[in-house]
């Protein structure tokens, strides 16, 4: 038997991270919330949390829409538990992703800009 190249929590992460990016982009339209977007998602070997990492466009904005969908994450917990087919969804946890901040500051300085 082929050994699979995806294990569960893969798939279970990768189906979290679409679903949870329509629900992150349909709560900011609707609660005029700054602008994020879901970076990634892992999943425990347990399935029993998952990490969103999420990435604002005004890096200046994210301490407000970080605290906006961490006090969201039990509706948009109970949201997926309605989109998923799964016996169990993950608790989510928000975790804010400053890999593109770093890098743009990085650019910026090998640009000789300050």
């Amino acid at each position: 038997m082929p050994s699979r190249s995806f294990t569960r929590s893969d798939r279970l992460s990768a189906e979290l991270r679409r679903l949870v990016g329509t629900l992150v982009h349909d709560a900011v339209r609707e609660h005029a919330l700054p602008s994020m977007s879901v970076s990634d998602v892992e999943v425990t070997k347990d399935f029993d949390s998952a990490t969103v990492f999420v990435t604002a466009l005004d890096p200046t904005q994210a301490t407000d829409g970080m605290k906006a969908l961490k006090a969201m994450a039990k509706e948009l917990r109970m949201a997926l538990s309605k989109m998923m087919r799964v016996r169990r969804v993950p608790e989510l946890r928000f975790r804010y992703d400053d890999s593109v901040d770093r890098g743009e500051r990085i650019d910026a300085l090998l640009r000789g800009e300050k």
